[in-house]
């Protein structure tokens, strides 16, 4: 019983990471589910304590991740998933977790951007954004998700892999 929150985030983000690779969505009926999952999981395995672990781990995915959702940087079932994902591992495990699906997601970025061949436009959008998010102002339509020719970064996927990790970590009795 101990396994089943992470066997719960391990189908979970392996289905968002598929679907926000084949169609850069990640719906509701896959994460809402999945979050109070998580939650039902970690209690029966653990309790009370369980329960808290799991509530901390989804509130902090939620909170944290907020911000970019706000500023249109981030899509709301990207948000809903890293939600979803803390309730199954917990806060213990979310934290490193969000940490390496931000480098994996980064290093796709920098790959995609180079590709691209748009280093220096991404450059002069970074700092538009962080000009923003000092004057608290949101930015421009053409620094958002909103954007049609922006480059859009599969985060589900990002994901996916760093669940993955930590999920195999967990099975093979390593923490």
């Amino acid at each position: 019983m101990k396994h089943a929150p992470w066997v719960i985030a391990l189908i979970l983000a392996g289905v968002a990471g598929w679907m926000d690779w084949r169609y850069r969505r990640i719906p509701n009926w896959l994460t809402v589910p999945c979050l109070i999952l998580g939650i039902a999981a970690n209690t029966l395995a653990s309790g009370w304590a369980g329960t808290k672990e799991s509530l901390y781990g989804a509130g902090l995915g939620l909170l944290l991740l907020l911000p970019f959702v706000l500023l249109r940087s981030l899509g709301a079932g990207d948000w809903k998933l890293m939600g979803a994902v803390g309730a199954c591992t917990g806060l213990h495990f979310f934290i490193p977790v969000l940490l390496l699906t931000v480098l994996i997601n980064g290093v796709v970025a920098l790959g995609m951007i180079v590709a691209s061949g748009r280093m220096m436009r991404t450059i002069k959008n970074i700092f538009q954004m962080l000009g923003s998010m000092l004057t608290l102002h949101k930015p421009g339509v053409e620094l958002t998700l909103d954007n049609p020719d922006a480059i859009k970064v599969p985060f589900g996927v990002s994901a996916a892999v760093a669940v993955a990790v930590f999920g195999i970590r967990q099975f093979w009795g390593m923490r």
